[in-house]
């Protein structure tokens, strides 16, 4: 393969941006246009988000990965050096986006002209502005027979301050205008202020595993340089590597001789374990080091679930199915678990639940692994009170992350659940049906803002386990699917948290406890006893069915038994006869109650512990 010489472009003529937006505006098809303008893939019909990689984007046409490209483009006789990242648009990847912001000096803010601005636009440019980015809007979509981009200025300039005449309207999809918007990135994105001359340091922004290479690091040089056979030192593990392949992206990989300060590229340096490619790290020469960059704050899990193999014999195969995935995905915390029910798996904690389900759907697509998930849950805090049991912990303020963990509330001075502050951007007309959604949530409203005289951006505080099932479904079959929704984390809060068990015939059954608000249980513990008298087949005696909070019952369903017909041989004859039978087969019963043992089958407790929508 040739190796491109890219010591021509000093730093003066390089650009780094990255694209960000709304999910669906648009970004991907943005950048396929500007990736075919400057020649980088051959122009043709098939040329479709060519940057989303992954089976699970194709499908779903979203994207999950952040993914970056290097662009050779000439403007008014000078050769410019671009470099592109494409950003997921999705609230639960808002992750990548703050970490590709990072290796940039501007953005591309693609709006859809149909839809105007919407709540992933917000938070995606506050992202930008408070890195103190260069920000181009971009209008999109005006090929659209509903595209009204006048309105869109108005939006954007009301909501941001960027006056009008800044917007560009394009259509990515024909090509329309889309040349304009390079000239704009070179005139009004800044080149990096980086220089040859420093010692080098680099920031790695993202990693991907390969198995014949080992870890594939992304990296941008904030100074100095970097070739084959440098050896690099990572300030976060202290290692040693030597480089192997340095090289940039077009979007597939593309040898270089040297990389070079204000540059986005890769390097390969056998590493053989994401792990060591920390994102956020710093890499610097040997015996040059450098004071290192701030990193990025960890991605913290909103969102925990647990994961088991559907058959105990395939636990190992899951075992490193699951380490090469969170390889890629270095987002997803996990820790052992083990239950009764369903034997030994693990807790995962996910940013949200779109992340949950793209995290499932790449197991089964790539490795063809097949699990149970059971229902998410959020991490809760107890401050304890007891002496005995803060000596037993090491410390007053615990986390409780699965219900086997929950402390006596004799023993906790408060309890603690975690809160999101969320921003819901709707048409005015679905206003009163989202307030009554979110009170219905134990929603606090904190702010209410008219962007134009149809649409309305609400500010509310959530508590996070009222949203993470299915709030964002809720939301968006109230407002016909034109409501958007973002949040971000604001802390924890006092609250009135309690475990519920699920006792049958009085024994209770791990797996099916849970922690719970007060409010709530009534209506939760009905529904699972509901669900579990669907769950469990007959027995030849009654089943009692029971939610309890301590020692008090709060609902009830009874699984009657199967009887034969004793009285099925008496035809005429004394009452008194009919009553002996009946009575004797209850005196039966009654006995094998006390003796009879429920084994709840495995599949009664996947359908009752798996994610279902209300009914």
């Amino acid at each position: 393969q040739e190796k491109i010489d890219i010591s021509t472009y000093s730093a003066e003529s390089i650009r780094n941006f990255s694209i960000i937006a709304h999910v669906d505006h648009g970004k991907s098809t943005l950048a396929d246009r500007l990736l075919e303008i400057t020649g980088t893939i051959a122009k043709t019909d098939r040329n479709k988000q060519v940057l989303d990689k992954l089976q699970v984007e194709r499908e779903r046409g979203i994207t999950v990965k952040a993914q970056t490209a290097s662009l050779f483009y000439s403007h008014e006789g000078v050769n410019y050096l671009l470099n592109l990242i494409d950003t997921p648009g999705h609230v639960d990847f808002s992750y990548e986006v703050s970490r590709s912001l990072s290796a940039c000096q501007g953005v591309i803010l693609v709006v859809d002209a149909n839809e105007g601005i919407q709540a992933q636009t917000v938070a995606n440019f506050y992202l930008a502005f408070e890195a103190q980015l260069a920000i181009i809007p971009v209008i999109n979509k005006i090929d659209l027979k509903n595209a009204d981009p006048e309105r869109v200025e108005k939006q954007i300039e009301k909501l941001f301050d960027i006056p009008v005449d800044e917007c560009i309207r394009i259509s990515a999809k024909q090509g329309t205008n889309v040349e304009r918007v390079l000239q704009k990135v070179v005139e009004k994105i800044p080149p990096p202020q980086f220089n040859t001359t420093d010692p080098l340091k680099a920031l790695v922004f993202d990693s991907t595993f390969d198995h014949y290479r080992g870890v594939v690091a992304n990296i941008a040089l904030f100074g100095g340089e970097i070739q084959k056979g440098h050896s690099i030192v990572s300030a976060h593990t202290k290692k040693r590597y030597e480089v192997n392949e340095v090289g940039i992206l077009t979007p597939d990989e593309q040898p270089t001789h040297k990389l070079y300060a204000g540059q986005v590229g890769y390097l390969i340096a056998g590493m053989k374990e994401v792990t060591e490619a920390q994102i956020g790290d710093t890499l610097f020469m040997h015996k040059q080091p450098v004071e290192p960059l701030p990193g990025f704050k960890s991605a913290k899990p909103m969102v925990f679930a647990g994961m088991y193999p559907v058959d105990q014999s395939e636990y190992n195969n899951l075992k490193s199915a699951l380490e090469r995935l969170t390889l890629n995905d270095s987002s997803v915390s996990v820790h052992r678990e083990s239950s009764l029910a369903l034997g030994a798996g693990w807790r995962l904690g996910f940013l949200g639940l779109l992340h949950m389900e793209v995290f499932n759907q790449r197991l089964e697509q790539e490795y063809n692994m097949s699990v149970i998930l059971t229902a998410p849950t959020v991490p809760y805090k107890a401050i304890l009170s007891s002496a005995k049991l803060i000596k037993e912990y090491g410390r007053e303020e615990i986390t409780i992350v699965s219900p086997a963990q929950f402390p006596d509330k004799l023993s906790v001075s408060e309890y603690l659940e975690p809160t999101v502050l969320g921003t819901i951007v709707t048409p005015q007309i679905y206003i009163g049906k989202i307030i009554a959604l979110c009170q219905g949530r134990r929603a606090v409203q904190k702010d209410i803002v008219y962007i134009d005289e149809n649409r309305v951006m609400l500010k509310y505080l959530f508590p996070l386990n009222e949203i993470v099932l299915d709030f964002y479904d809720a939301l968006k079959s109230l407002s016909s699917g034109y409501a958007s929704f973002d949040y971000e984390d604001a802390g924890y809060q006092a609250t009135d948290l309690i475990k519920m068990d699920i006792l049958i015939n009085g024994n209770p059954v791990e797996e099916l406890a849970t922690i719970i608000h007060k409010e709530k249980a009534y209506a939760t513990g009905k529904f699972i006893c509901e669900r579990l008298k669907d769950a469990i087949p007959r027995q030849l005696f009654e089943i009692a069915i029971q939610a309890a909070i301590g020692k008090k019952i709060i609902a009830r369903e009874t699984l009657k038994a199967y009887r034969k017909n004793v009285v099925a041989k008496c035809y005429g004859g004394d009452i008194t006869r009919k009553m002996k039978l009946l009575k004797r087969q209850a005196e039966g019963k009654k006995l094998m109650r006390k003796l009879g043992n429920v084994e709840v089958p495995k599949d009664a407790f996947i359908r009752v512990l798996k994610r279902q929508p209300d009914k």
